[in-house]
């Protein structure tokens, strides 16, 4: 017996055919295979899910089950979207981060599984300095879906966190989150990078724009057709707002306080350079999960503590 096409997935209607649900993955899946799309499997088992409102071990137990027209149809609709290469993220309007569910839209980047190795780098810092439940106050510059600060927050119970981002939509969304996880000890704020920022912070996080300019045609599709311009333009070398962020960041450290920060690739001596210029200390790079050198931490003396509320 022959496995159903994706062709047969979308003209099922017309054609009097009956497909199951496994049967519409499958054929999805093959469809995205042969576009190039790496995660063709994993993709179509959450598009037909999230079409069908079912979650992982439902479209499992459902796989038999014949679709009806109006499903079908809803399927299809996602899928193709899929194949015109918009990230699934954006399709399903989430994103898993840090075992957080975080809502994005067209103002905010995908958070992606490296940045995750900024969280580490960060809490590596703060872990340096003493327990995790002292008093902390925190800046995400950039902060796009909140995804850095967020993640920290629910790590570091009794911290407070400030998010800034030139984007109002992408601090909508941010507060969103902030909101549907419980974490109230968030506030943002709209301003570009340290721009509205003053007093003490015992961490400072960014994952900034650093793509240069002129390679941004070359991304993937994903990524250069959906993601904000202004979060992947990091100027003609990509060391723009590391340029900015060094030449504020010093004076809004506490007493050995901590800056992270994202890496693009390659850029870890130039930008670790500009931190050491502006009279900070930094280390070797953490690497992410495919070796790449990704969160860069700089330190000044001695981890503070924040006394505020």
């Amino acid at each position: 017996m022959t496995r159903p096409s994706a062709d047969n997935a979308v003209l099922a209607r017309d054609s009097g055919a009956s497909l199951t649900i496994a049967g519409a993955r499958r054929a999805w899946a093959e469809k995205f295979r042969a576009a190039g799309i790496e995660s063709a499997e994993l993709d179509a088992r959450i598009l037909v899910g999230h079409a069908l409102a079912f979650d992982h071990a439902a479209l499992a137990a459902a796989g038999a089950r014949i679709l009806g027209v109006e499903e079908n149809d809803s399927i299809a609709a996602l899928a193709q979207r899929r194949l015109a290469r918009e990230p699934v993220a954006r399709i399903v309007g989430c994103k898993e981060f840090w075992s957080l569910r975080l809502a994005v839209d067209a103002a905010t980047l995908v958070p992606r599984p490296e940045t995750e190795t900024v969280v580490e780098a960060a809490l590596a810092a703060i872990d340096a300095g003493g327990a995790r439940s002292r008093k902390l106050r925190i800046a995400d510059l950039g902060t796009g879906s909140g995804a850095l600060l967020l993640a920290l927050l629910a790590e570091l119970p009794t911290a407070f966190g400030i998010g800034t981002d030139i984007s109002r939509g992408a601090l909508r969304v941010a507060w969103a989150n902030a909101q549907g996880l419980g974490l109230p000890r968030a506030n943002f704020i709209a301003c570009d990078l340290t721009a509205a920022l003053g007093g003490a912070f015992d961490l400072i996080v960014s994952n900034p724009p650093y793509v240069a300019s002129g390679d941004i045609a070359a991304l993937a599709p994903e990524v250069r057709d959906f993601d904000p311009r202004n979060a992947l333009d990091g100027g003609p070398d990509g060391l723009d707002c590391y340029r900015a962020i060094a030449a504020t960041v010093a004076a809004l450290l506490a007493p050995g306080g901590a800056l992270v920060v994202e890496l693009g690739s390659g850029q870890a001596q130039a930008v670790a350079a500009l931190f050491a210029a502006a009279g900070l200390a930094p280390s070797a790079p953490r690497p992410d999960l495919g070796g790449v050198p990704r969160a860069l931490i700089a330190t000044t003396a001695r981890m503070g503590r924040y006394k505020g509320a």
